[in-house]
């Protein structure tokens, strides 16, 4: 579910909402009401600019400085904004703490909300009717999927992303990664792991 066969024939065609955002696209642009070099100015932004490497930042930061840490759980929202990461869907944030008992996972199951100023534009699969269903129904099917396998003694939490509030998951420090540095922890951040259904790379 969670990878695209791109060895498939029909792989190099756009998806069928995104011949219908195409054309959205070019019938606004005909008409002025947009401007297509503004437009992929905005993409450009959060693919590059405000992407996974925001929140990777704030997990290292939160991994080797434990009262950042426990500022981070007890009120996000400030605690990013203070760090600069702030803006359209990222008004309300909480941080959720991976530990040895309890994994957590992040879905929305109304839409897509997610949290863009420190995640980016948000991967095709979070958009999905299947995980987005079944998620909630079957986290630990879904987690294998992605090559995520907990031990039983391990629950699983899901938490429901809205309008009004967005979730990042902290995942646990990988063992070995004692003498690192914050800037050396960000390189094993992965974005999947910041949803929950990835973990950090392992250190070289």
């Amino acid at each position: 579910m969670p990878h695209d066969d791109h060895d498939h024939p029909h792989a190099l065609l756009p998806p069928d909402p995104a011949l219908r955002v195409k054309a959205l696209e070019t019938i606004l642009t005909r008409k002025g009401l947009i401007d297509p070099a503004a437009l992929d100015e905005i993409i450009d932004t959060y693919q590059n600019k405000i992407g996974p490497q925001n929140g990777a930042r704030v997990v290292a930061k939160a991994w080797v400085d434990p009262e950042f840490k426990a500022e981070l759980l007890k009120d996000a929202t400030s605690v990013v904004a203070d760090l600069g990461f702030y803006g359209r869907q990222g008004e309300h944030m909480v941080v959720v703490e991976n530990t040895p008992e309890q994994h957590n996972m992040v879905v929305c199951t109304l839409c897509s909300c997610y949290p863009w100023p420190l995640l980016g534009i948000p991967p095709g699969w979070y958009k999905s009717d299947a995980y987005r269903a079944r998620a909630v129904r079957e986290p630990r099917k879904v987690l294998a999927e992605f090559g995520v396998t907990l031990p039983t003694t391990s629950s699983v939490r899901v938490w429901d992303s809205t309008a009004e509030v967005r979730y990042l998951v902290l995942p646990m420090r990988p063992l070995g990664t004692d003498g690192l540095s914050e800037d050396e922890l960000v390189g094993l951040v992965t974005r999947d792991s910041m949803i929950g259904t990835g973990l950090p790379e392992e250190p070289s």
